[in-house]
């Protein structure tokens, strides 16, 4: 076993299907420290590393370029892609921007129109007054997809589960599309993690995570990450993440080690609770609607089981009397804690009209069906039935 993790440390290109994830993430770049037997990576806190000669540079010398606990981070996370490379960044904003120089100014991009608003925001702020010009398809329909593609197209671009709707994307059938079409597909897999849905083994070239979220899990560190097999979309994402220096320090990156830990346990967790209050909120008489891929009221939960192995720990949910009726559940609500992000162990509370997507225009907001009766769970690991008393006690007019 020691012999084989050791082997995947010094080729981190060679995939290893037989072990099961949970030992991978445990193990994989994570092998005991050669100088000290340490079982956890060491946090290489440096910026610079000592040379033996003029003529001569071992892989780290500067903690921007390369630094092996940044290597560990990057060597675990490919694996559980099912990637050959990986690279990590200093926040899920800034691994979308290393992924998107694939792109050069003429360039076009198909966009699911349910996405992060910060994806929008670098679409828009960013790539558009640089000469990239993005267009937005529905999210659900690759037909939808495909009418927006033109000549000048060379990516699309996806989440899937989308942030805040959870719509789901056909992986699979675009990257056929994508591939027909001689353009790259990425897909923002961080609602779901690599327990629950890996991009690439559907025919993705690019993966980007938020490590911010699930993979770190504890609301305590800031990262991102892009994971592929292409050697040439690596060679440019690395080009940039040397350039640019947006890398993650060496304590981040021991977070987010650590949080992979405990990846598969804490995806389970999620997921069993967002099943119980996702079906009694679609039973409670105030809630107009409710957005969860495990539901089979789901319209796309038929994909969700052929795409996912799971179904994920966000809920979105519509309230029947519009925004004054979310205001109340706020004031209401205790355990649940109102505030951005997701993914952590502490159960989350937010309105992506008010909050994730409040730098978007009113008209911008309608066209993505955000509506101001929009309420955003994210499920942390506190017992289900406290949640759901929170929530049915918050619910009461």
């Amino acid at each position: 076993m020691k012999i084989m993790v050791i082997f995947l440390l010094l080729f981190p290109e060679v995939k290893q299907h037989s072990m099961h994830f949970e030992t991978l993430a445990i193990h994989d770049g994570q092998t005991p420290d050669p100088h000290t037997g340490s079982v956890t990576v060491p946090v290489y806190q440096t910026s610079t590393f000592g040379r033996n000669s003029l003529d001569e540079r071992s892989e780290f010398f500067y903690s921007r370029i390369g630094n092996p606990t940044r290597k560990a981070l990057e060597s675990a996370l490919a694996l559980l892609e099912n990637g050959k490379y990986g690279l990590t960044f200093a926040s899920g904003a800034a691994a979308t921007m290393a992924a998107l120089q694939v792109l050069k100014p003429g360039d076009h991009v198909v966009a699911g129109n349910d996405i992060y608003g910060g994806s929008y925001r670098i679409f828009e702020q960013l790539l558009r007054p640089w000469g990239v010009t993005t267009s937005y398809s529905e999210s659900e329909s690759t037909e939808s997809y495909e009418a927006c593609i033109t000549p000048a197209t060379k990516l699309i671009w996806i989440e899937t589960p989308s942030n805040p709707l959870l719509q789901l994307s056909n992986i699979r059938a675009l990257a056929k599309l994508a591939k027909e079409r001689g353009i790259l597909l990425a897909v923002d897999n961080t609602f779901a993690s690599p327990y629950f849905q890996r991009p690439l083994d559907l025919g993705a070239d690019i993966v980007v995570h938020s490590t911010t979220k699930y993979l770190g899990g504890h609301s305590d560190v800031i990262g991102g990450a892009v994971i592929t097999s292409d050697s040439a979309i690596h060679t440019t994402i690395k080009n940039y993440q040397g350039a640019a220096g947006a890398v993650p320090g060496p304590w981040d990156c021991w977070l987010i080690l650590r949080g992979l830990k405990t990846l598969k346990i804490r995806m389970k967790e999620h997921e069993a609770s967002a099943m119980q209050l996702a079906e009694m909120l679609e039973q409670h008489p105030a809630v107009e609607r409710v957005f969860y891929p495990g539901l089979p009221s789901h319209p796309q939960h038929e994909l969700a089981k052929k795409q996912m192995s799971g179904f994920g720990g966000m809920i979105t949910f519509a309230l029947k009397n519009g925004l004054p009726a979310v205001e109340q559940l706020f004031a209401k609500i205790k355990l649940f804690v109102l505030a951005d992000s997701l993914g952590g162990v502490e159960s989350l509370i937010s309105s992506p009209a008010k909050m994730t997507l409040w730098a978007l225009s009113q008209q911008e907001r309608d066209r993505r069906k955000c509506t101001d009766n929009l309420v955003r769970l994210s499920i942390g690991l506190e017992n289900a039935e406290d949640l759901e008393a929170d929530l049915l006690n918050a619910l009461e007019g």
